[in-house]
């Protein structure tokens, strides 16, 4: 198989997620080799194992099926779960011993494939859409008009995925601006621009930003 691209994101960031060992907050476990002859929990079996041989631990790893933060401790000793932010972790009284592994999705092509002209071509588009719908996450453009002597007032005050676009309008003296920025920023920006003297602002959703 050949690795085509990677696709780094999470639920709530653009980061990896991470697969860790956890264990009770009250436990006496301060390192892995405290676990040894104890039960790990995980839907990560083989990958568990081979993390505990390689530190020279027996453990005994089982399948978790269901929610794997309540195993601990009266089904398992520890566990070894995916997790981004924690937080279930901590609700669970949880607190992280190590990190097994960091985790994310890629795009794969068969060899065979990949060396056919026509597919690569095809793979390498649908790599390409893919990350420009990443891109585009959490992004808003924005366009409006403004009068020459405003623009620089209004420049000061876009945060631009690189620089805005400016175009001129019918009438010499106006300026259409266009422009990409995170969606959370808006809120404020656009109360900005508006006393920066810009007009006609439109905030509009988008699919895909190519980078």
């Amino acid at each position: 198989m050949v690795t085509v691209s990677d696709l780094i994101y999470a639920k709530q960031s653009r980061g990896k997620v991470r697969w860790v060992l956890a264990v009770p907050e009250g436990s006496s476990f301060e390192k892995p080799e405290d676990l040894s002859g104890k039960i790990i929990a995980t839907e990560l079996v083989s990958v568990t194992k081979n993390y505990f041989a390689s530190r020279g631990v027996d453990v005994r790893v089982e399948f978790s099926w269901g929610a794997t933060e309540v195993k601990p401790p009266m089904l398992a000793d520890a566990i070894v779960e995916v997790t981004e932010t924690g937080s279930s972790l901590r609700a669970n009284h949880l607190r992280i011993m190590d990190t097994v592994l960091e985790s994310n999705t890629q795009i794969i092509a068969n060899k065979l494939a990949w060396a056919d002209c026509e597919k690569r071509r095809k793979v390498e588009n649908l790599a390409l859409m893919l990350r420009g719908a990443m891109e585009a996450k959490d992004r808003v453009g924005l366009m409006l008009n403004v009068r020459k002597e405003d623009l620089e007032r209004v420049l000061g005050v876009l945060p631009a995925l690189k620089r805005p676009t400016i175009s001129t309008l019918s009438d010499p003296e106006w300026l259409a601006v266009n422009t990409v920025i995170e969606e959370s920023l808006a809120w404020q920006v656009i109360p900005r621009l508006k006393e920066a003297n810009a007009q006609g602002i439109v905030e509009y959703p988008l699919n895909k930003v190519v980078v």
